[in-house]
């Protein structure tokens, strides 16, 4: 006798861990939420497709952030409306996954726009679900491009005006006026009938993504009760009143079928082409990798960190370069604050052998401080037994550890001495180079003189560096 049991779809987690707090068993959106009924869709689609564990969330800022606590899939947060360009880079670097962008109205049609038209104009073979509430629901129902003319927000308390905000804005139908999507609907979560048409059309978009088909959009008119103020039925009826007088359902266009599956190996650089541009096709010079006394047996990730000026994120530059010219696999990524100059700024740099999943540097092999913040709020996290170098010029304790490496280095006097206080960064190039067999020093002078290029800037820095090196060697005795 068969038994049929109706459960969470696999494309969920069975218990949510992601999920901050106690309750790890339930989603956290507000009673008749719509992001629930569409995540629901989602991973039923996924599952039933077999493609959840090759799947890729995009998500920016909004509630759609928060798919990465409920899907049993591969998520990527995006900085707020860059889900279509972060998106278009995972795809291009992994064609065969599927890559999904999901975003609410506030986000993909205001600070998005650009983001998603230039994305689906590319016809980039990715699947966008577009959730439009006609507000901006998570931080506290603002007005947004979707807002209806007379609805009352928080920022719009006698309603949207004509002269004042404009029109609301149709995504749906701009998208559809493009050459390069392939499809393009529009669904709503309002009842049990359209709530059935809303599932066709997901799993239509992923199929296209399945079948290589090109650039997918589905809006979807959903419900926010809370941002609205209302209860859970009358939503749904303000949806099929209202809003769908507004955003007219349907399909807008669908050429899936009369377009033949893509080539997204044509996206891939072709090779050596990025070899040749930043020049590895020159003589080569080994980078000694096989005898690093900094933790030998593990990839090095490095961040530096200090303030703005300082050189942070250029060392972490140079870093990247001298890896890459040695086959290295390689990430850097800046983090710095809005000032150009004293304000905080810090750099992930990672050089491995295998592929790098993940540019973000949590725990550190080296720690790079080049002011006391930065010492204080990165030392702890620091592998047992990684380095700290620091730039005691300017900071006037030492790391508290001591299963670690204690590198202290007067980069900052070291640099004045040489009559630029800008090259402290070099000298902590150079004694990073000869403190351990992690960088060696021939390297290190090749690729200076490609960076800098003008010649009285190659004679100081190679100077620094040349201070910086036998500084290394001696603290290394």
């Amino acid at each position: 006798m068969s038994v049929k049991i109706l459960g969470k779809s696999k494309g969920f987690y069975d218990t949510y861990e992601r999920r901050p707090g106690s309750n790890k068993e339930q989603t956290h959106y507000c009673p008749g939420c719509g992001h629930g009924i569409l995540h629901k869709l989602i991973a039923e689609a996924l599952t039933e497709y077999g493609v959840a564990e090759n799947c890729i969330f995009v998500s920016p800022v909004g509630c759609s952030v928060f798919a990465y606590y409920y899907f049993n899939a591969g998520n990527i947060q995006a900085a707020h409306g860059r889900a279509p360009a972060v998106a278009t880079g995972v795809k291009r670097a992994l064609p065969e996954s599927i890559v999904i962008s999901y975003q609410g109205d506030g986000d993909l049609a205001a600070i998005g726009g650009n983001e998603i038209l230039h994305a689906a104009n590319r016809g980039e073979s990715i699947t966008v679900f577009f959730v439009n509430n006609a507000i901006y629901g998570m931080t506290g129902g603002q007005m947004a491009p979707t807002t209806l003319i007379g609805q009352k927000t928080t920022t719009t308390p006698y309603g949207r005006t004509l002269q004042n905000e404009g029109y609301p804005i149709r995504m749906a139908e701009i998208i559809a006026s493009l050459e390069s999507p392939v499809y393009v609907e529009r669904v709503m979560l309002a009842d049990t009938r359209s709530k059935n048409a809303a599932r066709k059309a997901v799993r239509r978009g992923i199929k296209n993504q399945i079948e290589k088909k090109g650039f997918s959009f589905i809006e979807v008119l959903s419900t926010c009760p809370t941002g609205w103020k209302m209860s859970a039925p009358q939503a749904e009826d303000w949806i099929k009143s209202t809003l769908v007088k507004n955003f007219p359902l349907g399909v807008l266009k669908d050429i899936a079928l009369q377009v033949e599956p893509l080539d997204l190996s044509k996206h891939l650089a072709a090779p050596g082409r990025v070899s040749k541009l930043i020049g590895l096709d020159e003589e080569k010079v080994k980078f000694d990798t096989s005898a690093m006394k900094l933790n030998p047996q593990i990839d090095q990730e490095i961040k530096i960190a200090g303030f703005g000026g300082q050189g942070v994120l250029s060392l972490g530059v140079w870093l990247s370069e001298i890896g890459m010219r040695e086959d290295l696999q390689v990430s850097w990524i800046p983090s710095y604050g809005p000032e150009m100059r004293g304000g905080t700024a810090n750099c992930h740099v990672k050089l491995s052998r295998d592929p790098i999943g993940s540019p973000l540097v949590t725990h550190p092999t080296v720690l790079i401080a080049m002011n006391r913040p930065s010492l204080e709020k990165f030392e702890d996290d620091v592998i047992e037994g990684g380095a700290i170098l620091w730039d005691a010029s300017l900071i006037d304790i030492e790391p508290k550890r001591n299963d670690i490496v204690k590198i202290p280095i007067p980069a900052t006097d070291i640099a004045n001495e040489l009559g630029n206080t800008r090259i402290s960064n070099v000298v902590i190039l150079g004694v990073l180079a000869g403190f351990s067999d992690f960088l060696d020093p021939l390297v290190v002078q090749r690729v200076l003189p490609i960076i800098f290029k003008k010649r009285h800037l190659i004679e100081i820095n190679l100077k620094a560096f040349q201070r910086g090196l036998e500084l290394g060697r001696e603290l290394s005795q």
